[in-house]
């Protein structure tokens, strides 16, 4: 059930003395046709993992489950988020400063053929993980905040302005209540015909912002924000998101592309991206939820490699 890059894994090695095994994996959600683009944490001591359902990829009318565990084993349905005619899509889950979570995620507008006519973010709030807010609408349309992270009271996130490979663009945005955004500036990476996409942010001690971006970006900037500095992965990325351990350490999860997509933990620089670990996946598949609890790394994702596309929960020690 594991696969190794071996070239990967022993470049890692030698920078990081770790290397990454699957303690367990398990499917944990396929009550829908689709289940697919899961973010998980941890919330009032208990797993919440939320994933969009419907009855394909896309061009049908999703909705966002928000599902809830004690011990990562047993799931049950914790809420459900619908809108009348919108797609609800790619939910991210983070934890505001006032102790509440917050969901935001994507709404898209089809035509009779399933073609995007229109999308913008919504975002959701809650006290407790079972009641939510109405989903609102963010910014103007064609925008997708797509994942916030949350640092001294501020919220960053990257929005994905535009559909297909041009004219979309990357603009950064921060907000102190999630629901008024400021522009703060424009991702322009370097000779690349298909601009800055799903782009996940983290903060180091120092202020220094990382931003992994699909399709093959990590960026570095430090305050205000405004010029960023771009390396290029030798890897394509799909659904990225990284966390940073409490030793330090940058670990990455996303799809890797080749003859058959899977899903892969990769070790991390703000220079760096190396996929060392294959997790069971395949086809449609990816776009994980990272948390760090008891010395393991818990990783949410989804995959069709077992025939339905279905929600996953992996735990891996990082040793």
């Amino acid at each position: 059930m594991i696969t190794h890059f071996s070239t990967s894994t022993l470049v890692s090695c030698l920078f990081t003395a770790v290397s990454p095994e699957i303690v367990s994996v398990q499917k944990i959600w396929d009550r829908a046709p689709h289940n697919a683009f899961t973010d998980l944490i941890r919330f009032r001591g208990r797993w919440w993992c939320t994933f969009r359902q419907g009855q394909g990829h896309g061009g049908d009318t999703g909705q966002v489950s928000v599902i809830t565990s004690d011990d990562g084993v047993k799931w049950e349905s914790a809420a459900l988020l619908t809108q009348d005619g919108i797609d609800l899509r790619d939910p991210k889950l983070s934890l505001m400063p006032d102790g509440r979570l917050m969901l935001i995620m994507g709404g898209i507008v089809y035509d009779h053929q399933g073609t995007d006519q229109t999308r913008s973010p919504r975002v959701a709030f809650s006290p407790d993980g079972y009641d939510w807010t109405e989903p609102r609408k963010l910014l103007a349309e064609d925008h997708w905040l797509w994942r916030v992270t949350w640092q001294k009271g501020w919220a960053w996130s990257v929005s994905k302005l535009g559909e297909g490979r041009h004219p979309r663009r990357g603009m950064l945005y921060r907000s102190l209540d999630a629901l008024d955004w400021e522009w703060v500036t424009e991702f322009l990476l370097p000779n690349d015909t298909w601009n800055a996409s799903e782009t996940t942010l983290r903060f180091l001690p120092d202020g220094m912002m990382i931003a992994l971006t699909r399709p093959h970006w990590i960026g570095t900037s430090y305050q205000p924000y405004t010029n960023w500095s771009w390396t290029k992965t030798e890897t394509d990325i799909g659904g990225p998101n990284f966390i940073r351990l409490p030793d330090g350490s940058l670990w990455a999860a996303g799809r890797c592309y080749g003859e058959r997509s899977t899903t892969v933990l990769a070790y991390m620089e703000p220079n760096r991206y190396e996929p060392v670990l294959t997790l069971p996946s395949g086809g449609d598949c990816s776009y994980p939820g990272l948390v760090w609890h008891e010395n393991l790394l818990w990783m949410s994702y989804y995959s069709s490699h077992e025939g339905k596309t279905s929600i996953y929960l992996a735990k891996i020690e990082i040793k």
